[in-house]
């Protein structure tokens, strides 16, 4: 199975870091001219997500040779559930393997490698951490980490409607 990466238009910017929370690889493209992101979207093999149907009557999108996804609704939660059930996402989550920032992937680091970089008490009670190379930006599974994989559980599990 080959991995599915994403480009993620301006209009739907959130959706980047929930399907960075779910490991996948998802630039943003904060661009004016969609020529750029599609032109992107083609050479690094991605799937264009947009609100803009303008985008989805390019002829490479509907020759088939470039993938792209027209986003219904405006709110986040539902967008994230409409490409779950869109493109099948929902047995493929990879969480805690992506930068929720910079979309790089995560290296796993030993306790003594982040001792001086994260706080004590977190250092005490924890001991798999994962390192963005790119950001620097450490990550552990703490309350915030259990609380982001509740809500994806739960917008996979949703039907759609």
């Amino acid at each position: 199975m080959s991995e599915i990466r994403f480009i993620v238009d301006h209009n739907v910017g959130k959706l980047a870091k929930w399907l960075r929370m779910m490991g996948y690889d998802s630039l943003f493209f904060n661009g004016n001219d969609d020529s750029h992101m599609v032109a992107q979207a083609l050479a690094e093999g991605r799937v264009i997500l947009t609100r803009d149907t303008e985008i989805m009557k390019r002829r490479v999108i509907n020759n088939g040779r470039l993938k792209a996804v027209l986003i219904e609704s405006e709110d986040p939660e539902r967008q994230i559930q409409q490409l779950i059930n869109t493109l099948n996402l929902s047995g493929q989550f990879r969480p805690f393997t992506i930068c929720l920032e910079c979309n790089e992937c995560l290296v796993e680091r030993s306790p003594e490698e982040v001792k001086d970089r994260v706080p004590p008490y977190v250092y005490k009670t924890h001991s798999q951490y994962m390192d963005c190379p790119a950001c620097r930006r450490i990550y552990w599974r703490g309350t915030h980490w259990e609380a982001m994989m509740r809500k994806l559980q739960q917008l996979a599990s949703m039907n759609g409607n």
